[in-house]
């Protein structure tokens, strides 16, 4: 007996044991068994490699900020000259630091009372402006001079982008000037520089600035004068020669700047009292805002096949601000792929060693994703019956075979036509109207065979039908579809919300322009998918006529009884593939004229 109980003990034991074991284990089971989305599962066979900081969003909101831009250009073409500032810098220190800027520049530096008063400006209204476009400056600053030594234009000509665009690549002026150096687009297509619809390359740090150093220099080889480059980079040389001219051939800027556009006269001073500031800015207590990111901190990487900034961003987990602030060129978030032409995205050297480190599984996962869009976009959007819209009927007093409309202030042919589910061209028929004038008080005949008479149904907005899933399609078969114009549409916004064409929608309705009218209604499509079953929609009409989707066999037969209102292209389209010619043929009708009552055969 003891050993037995011995036994059962242990075994009970053993047992525990085992279960705790389980039971220890099972949580573990059920972590292995979540499944990740294909992103993550890409994502976590990624190499990591941290070699550079992160670039800082404060710095990053910098570059997209306009208001230095906006500040900066409104002082330019507004600052008077000859306004005296009242802003503590001794005229005699000025005169002194001037000189030495001079000795170590070739540009002719030299003090007249309107260049203090635009450095007094500056000082009193733009220290904080100074202050962060100097941390910009570190990381454009050393682009430029890198384009300029190699073209041998002046270095000091980096400061010129302070003037023209606040240090941001996607400054564009009234003009449309556009990027860090205000290129118009002729000329930025003079200097080869890329625009089509997804590349502006005038907002390209690299590209742009070497299409500003070659300018530079045919400006140089022309004029002889720096000062004078930057006039006519500013108003054109066409202005510098005919101001050279009517100051009697003088060939030095200060002494043509009077003969200037007023802009101009201001350019090259604020481009020295630029310079002043930024060589001076400690002087005057400007201190630079922390440089986060320079420029030797990020890289590029050829793209192989197109991506969005969105796919990247999800890939190396990084905001698309970033991605969109590093690559300005790229106008619609997206780095195109074009044969024989290369692309490239720049990064934080951190992210750069990340996508070379993983291109394989980068580029599957984009083509994945891709792919998934594209089939999304072309599965079908299965929608509800075609029906017309239950309009809400002003009353009206029947006679015989017409009804009559009083029309009131605000009526159109169009609006009156929509009421009744009938077109203009009729209600000018019935009433001998040569034009779509109608004058208000006068009484409109409309045929009652052809009327919707429905007097209290609220119009409801085609947007609302119901949206059957397309996993349905089974179910389904082919009906036009059409829709209402309401206020506001216009045939872009139409087009885009049924995924169709502007084209494809003026083909359909033989449209000749791109007007619609109000209450107007346009077919959308030719074959709408619509689910066999019941749809529940929101557009209401009499409850005798509510009605179900049937698939009908051409074989079987079905009696449909003639509702007042009720055409023969009305009641084709209650049945799937049944046309007007097939209710012609099986009841003997050689016109379209039938009555409410008669009694139709549906497939007979």
């Amino acid at each position: 007996m003891i050993v037995k109980k011995i036994s059962l003990v242990v075994t009970a034991l053993f047992s525990m044991s085992m279960f705790a074991q389980e039971s220890a284990e099972f949580p573990k089971e059920i972590k292995q068994d979540i499944k990740l989305s294909y992103l993550d599962s890409i994502k976590s066979t990624f190499k990591k490699d941290n070699l550079a900081t992160k670039v800082d969003s404060l710095w990053m909101n910098e570059l997209v900020s306009l208001d230095i831009y906006d500040d900066l250009t409104k002082d330019i073409q507004t600052i008077n000259k000859d306004v005296t500032v009242d802003e503590e810098l001794p005229t005699e220190l000025l005169k002194q630091r001037l000189v030495a800027m001079n000795q170590k520049s070739p540009f002719e530096i030299e003090y007249n009372q309107g260049l203090e008063n635009i450095i007094k400006s500056f000082l009193k209204n733009r220290k904080k402006s100074f202050s962060r476009l100097m941390a910009l400056s570190e990381y454009y600053f050393p682009i430029f001079e890198d384009a300029f030594a190699k073209q041998n234009v002046p270095l000091e000509i980096k400061y010129l982008a302070v003037v023209e665009s606040a240090l941001n690549p996607k400054a564009v002026s009234k003009m449309g000037a556009t990027g860090l150096w205000q290129f118009m687009y002729g000329t930025g297509k003079q200097y080869a520089l890329k625009i089509d619809s997804y590349i502006d390359e005038r907002s390209d740090p690299l590209k742009a600035t070497a299409a500003c150093s070659e300018y530079m220099t045919k400006m140089y080889n022309i004029f002889g004068d720096w000062e004078l480059v930057l006039a006519s980079y500013n108003s054109g040389p066409g202005n510098v020669t005919k101001a050279i001219r009517r100051s009697g051939g003088k060939t030095k800027y200060w002494d043509i700047r009077n003969y200037l556009p007023k802009e101009t006269q201001g350019y090259v001073p604020a481009f020295l009292a630029t310079m002043y500031l930024f060589e001076y800015h400690k002087e005057h207590g400007i201190n630079p805002e922390r440089a986060v990111v320079k420029n030797f901190e990020t890289d590029t990487v050829a793209i192989k096949n197109q991506m969005s900034f969105k796919q990247i961003a999800d890939l190396l987990d990084m905001p698309q601000s970033q991605i969109q602030l590093l690559n300005p060129s790229y106008k619609m978030g997206v780095v195109p792929f074009y044969q024989e032409e290369q692309h490239f995205i720049r990064l934080p050297k951190d992210k750069i060693a990340t996508f070379v480190s993983n291109e394989t599984q980068i580029y599957a996962y984009v083509k994945y994703d891709s792919e998934m869009k594209s089939t999304s976009s072309r599965l079908a959007v299965k929608y509800a019956p075609k029906v017309k819209p239950a309009v809400a009927k002003p009353a009206t007093i029947e006679n015989n075979d017409f009804e009559f409309y009083k029309v009131r202030k605000g009526d159109n042919l169009g609006a009156i036509a929509s009421k009744y589910n009938v077109s203009t061209a009729e209600l000018k028929k019935w009433n001998n109207l040569k034009t779509n004038s109608v004058a208000i008080g006068r009484s409109l005949k409309i045929k009652t065979d052809e009327v919707t008479p429905v007097k209290s149904t609220p119009v409801i907005d085609k947007r609302e039908e119901a949206i059957a899933s397309a996993d349905e399609k089974s179910k389904s078969g082919a009906v036009d579809m059409d829709y209402v114009v309401v206020a506001g549409d216009n045939l872009g916004s139409i087009a885009k919300k049924f995924g169709t064409t502007i084209a494809e929608l003026k083909e359909l309705n033989n449209l000749t322009s791109n007007n619609i009218g109000l209450g107007k209604t346009i077919i959308i499509s030719k074959a709408a998918i619509v689910i066999e079953e019941p749809v529940t929609t929101a557009i209401a009409s009499n409850s005798v006529d509510s009605f179900k989707k049937k698939a009908i066999s051409k074989n079987v037969g079905e009696d449909y009884y003639v509702k007042k209102g009720d055409s023969l292209y009305s009641i084709s389209k209650k049945y799937p593939g049944v046309t007007i010619s097939d209710i012609k043929k099986w009841n003997g009708i050689k016109d379209e004229d039938i009555k409410p009552g008669m009694k139709l055969k549906i497939n007979g």
